[in-house]
Parts: structure tokens; C-alpha cells; sequence
């Protein structure tokens, strides 16, 4: 798959038509997650897939603020439990996500906060913990596309979006060199437009977040880069640790491309003096 085309062009999608989804397609699915990409190959998860008639099922178990995506197919990744679950469902699903887009269907993350829950609407008798589920289908067209930027819960800002690649948050906002909030020369760093790292913390940008608050940033040091996440009040462990996962798909994915396997240290991440309530969630060297 061409990863840095098929981050640019995934989108959310949150309405969709009745149109099935083909088995064949189904499939390719399944037989795509044996061999997705994995930041943790040694942690055990399953893939289930539910039909349209799982909405009413997991009615008030998922959906943010139960408010569920209606959709013709879901998917539900579970995992065993390990201390960095989270992360690699997430890193796990956006490959599949992508793999949705690589063939031309749409799709949108669905929130939930109790596993055990999930299981129980689903009737799915398992020890493994839900970890992520996706809504997937054919999306209803739309002329423009919205952008949720939630500030606070009293200060929502739906807005249009003119441009699809515009990042939500621009790469000198959430790159820093040596320390965090050091902005001296990223630009220097990284390059520009078709270099490698520029590419990578672009397509690092455009990773989907819970509520769209990206509560993450990187560190260039000494030949490594560290993944940091940001204290964020509306975000759940679970939700955080997911976004966390997508992002360092996204950066391995692109930077793989160019540079092989992107290798990272999830148990030792880089010791940097970060602010209070920020945390080094993993290092890779560059």
C-alpha cells in the first residue's frame, strides 16, 4: 500500500449509505489482518466483524456520548492484556483503516469506555479485552467537510474545512529540537516538503485523535525522536493510548517507506525534561 497517499486521503466518515459491504471484500479484509502492520507482533488479539445489526446491539456500550455511528459493518479488535495494549491495537487498526481506504471503503472510530460491557451487548464469550472498534461502509457524499475542534466543552468550534490536507495541527506545533517547546532549528531538522522526516511528521499530523485534540508532540534529540503526550482533560486512557498508537502508525508507516522498519522503545523511552503531567511514550532512532 502507498501509505503516504492513503493518509492523505482517509477521511472520517460519519453517516453512511445501506449499501453492504461484498463478502469477497470482507475477505481481504480478514486474510489483510494476518499480516497487518504490529508495534507489539508479541501481544495476542482477535478480529470480529458485526453487521449492521450490531448498532442496536452496542446502543449505549459504544458511541461517544452514546451517540453510535450507524453503519452497514463494524469491527472489533480485541487484545490480551499487556501494558502497552492500547497503543498496539491502535496501531493495529489504523492499518486496517488505511487497508478499508486502500480499497475504497469509508469509515469512522467508534468510542466505548467499559470492555466488558461491549462483550456482553455483543454476546461475545472471550478473556480477551475489547480494544478498538471501527464502523466501516460506503460514506454519504457531502459537499464540504466539518472540523470539530473541541477547546473546552463550553467552547466547540465547528468550522469547514477548505482544504483536506491542511494538518490540524501544523508540524512546527507539535515538533520541538532537544526539549519540548524548543522550536530552534526543527525546520533545519527535518527539512522540507519531500524529505523524509518532513513527510513522516506530516503524515504523524493528520492522525486521527479522540474529540480531534491531538494530546500528543515529538522531540528531535541526538540522532532519536520521541513520541510525548500532552495532559488533556477530556482524554480517557483508553482513547489516549489509542490516538497514540495511530500516530506512530502513521510516522513508521511513511518513514518506513523510505527508511525500512522504524523501530520503537515503548519500555525505555528517551529521559527528557518535559513539563509536569507530560510523559516519553516511545524513541526511536532516526
Amino acid at each position: 500500500m502507498n501509505y503516504t497517499a492513503l493518509i492523505q486521503n482517509r477521511k472520517s466518515v460519519r453517516e453512511f449509505t445501506d449499501r453492504k459491504v461484498d463478502f469477497a471484500l470482507l475477505e481481504r479484509i480478514w486474510t489483510f489482518e494476518q499480516t497487518a502492520k504490529r508495534l507489539l507482533p508479541e501481544i495476542k488479539t482477535k478480529l470480529y466483524f458485526f453487521g449492521t445489526d450490531a448498532r442496536e446491539a452496542l446502543e449505549g456500550a459504544a458511541g461517544y456520548n452514546q451517540f453510535l455511528v450507524g453503519a452497514p459493518q463494524y469491527m472489533a479488535l480485541l487484545t490480551e492484556k499487556h501494558p502497552h495494549a492500547y497503543l498496539n491495537a491502535g496501531y493495529i487498526m489504523e492499518d486496517l483503516v488505511l487497508k478499508l481506504t486502500d480499497l475504497g471503503l469509508d469509515s469512522c472510530w467508534v468510542t466505548f469506555a467499559d470492555s466488558d460491557q461491549v462483550k456482553e451487548s455483543m454476546g461475545m464469550d472471550t478473556d480477551l479485552e475489547v480494544a478498538a472498534i471501527v464502523a466501516f461502509g460506503y460514506g454519504v457524499k457531502t459537499t464540504r467537510r466539518l472540523r470539530l475542534n473541541i477547546k473546552s466543552m463550553s467552547d466547540i468550534d465547528i468550522s469547514a474545512k477548505r482544504h483536506y490536507f491542511e494538518p490540524k495541527r501544523s508540524i512546527r506545533e507539535m515538533v520541538f529540537r532537544d526539549a519540548w517547546g524548543n522550536r530552534d532549528g526543527v525546520d533545519d531538522a527535518i527539512g522540507f516538503y519531500d524529505d523524509m522526516l518532513w513527510e513522516a511528521f506530516y503524515a504523524a499530523s493528520l492522525a486521527p485523535s479522540y474529540l480531534n485534540r491531538q494530546a500528543y508532540g515529538f522531540v528531535i534529540h541526538g540522532g532519536q525522536v520521541t513520541l510525548v503526550s500532552r495532559p488533556d482533560q477530556y482524554n480517557t486512557p483508553i482513547d489516549g493510548d489509542l490516538s497514540l498508537g495511530i500516530v506512530l502508525h502513521h510516522f513508521s508507516a511513511v518513514a518506513g517507506e523510505r527508511a525500512g522498519t522504524i523501530r520503537w522503545d515503548l519500555d525505555q523511552p528517551a529521559q527528557l525534561h518535559l513539563p509536569g503531567g507530560y510523559k516519553a511514550i516511545a524513541t526511536a532512532a532516526l
